[in-house]
């Protein structure tokens, strides 16, 4: 295959796609990139993808560098798993990708290619920042001393109750938990409205800190 026919079929796939050479520049941008990332493709063509995208990991470490560590395992055929990568956007927009990397090499030019694969996964991130402000309020909540009054008694929560507020914990939606634990809505609800009750709780974020405090998830 050719780099054209390449370019060709990236146009036609929903992630945002680019393919940059060794050296980093950017050889193709296709339209949901464009849209994704706020570049048209007449502004990145033969640009270094590093200075465009300034990716950062999750712990705000860089992975858009020069010399790039994604394109040196891609060109030597070694396996670059799926990463998250939050990056700036012509706009100035944060946005969280996901990234897929495809080598390819030109049977023409016998030039190797690295293809990125981006989706927008920054609605993932947000739950996950929740998820982890969330459960450290529930983790200082339940290293409090006791302030003398206690915790008013609680009946047991069943195995599913216990099982669905540490889904939520992890920061699923409702949506997601009811789906994992293959329940309708309505019995998520039930057993959300009963685990209320025992834990003297008004909502699910409550329940969820009250469980933490008393050790049940």
């Amino acid at each position: 295959m050719l780099a054209s026919e390449l370019f060709d079929i990236l146009e036609t796939t929903a992630d945002g796609a680019f393919a940059v050479d060794e050296q980093g520049l950017v050889c193709s941008w296709n339209r949901t990139a464009e849209k994704l990332f706020s570049y048209r493709k007449s502004e990145v063509l033969g640009r270094p993808c590093a200075h465009l995208l300034k990716g950062k990991g999750s712990l705000g470490n860089p992975i858009c560098a020069e010399p790039c560590s994604v394109i040196e395992c891609a060109v030597s055929q070694r396996e670059v798993s799926n990463y998250d990568m939050e990056v700036k956007t012509r706009s100035e927009k944060t946005v969280w990708v996901n990234v897929s990397i495809l080598s390819f090499h030109d049977e023409r030019t016998h030039r190797h290619l690295v293809v990125h694969l981006t989706r927008d996964v920054t609605a993932r991130k947000k739950v996950e920042k929740l998820s982890e402000k969330l459960m450290n309020v529930a983790r200082e909540i339940s290293a409090l001393p006791d302030n003398g009054e206690g915790l008013p008694p609680a009946s047991p929560l069943t195995d599913q109750e216990r099982r669905v507020l540490e889904l939520l914990a992890k920061g699923k939606s409702p949506a997601q938990v009811a789906k994992e634990l293959r329940i309708a809505p309505r019995t998520l609800r039930n057993h959300l409205h009963h685990a209320n009750q025992k834990l003297h709780t008004r909502n699910r974020l409550e329940a969820v800190m009250q469980a933490a405090r008393r050790g049940l998830i």
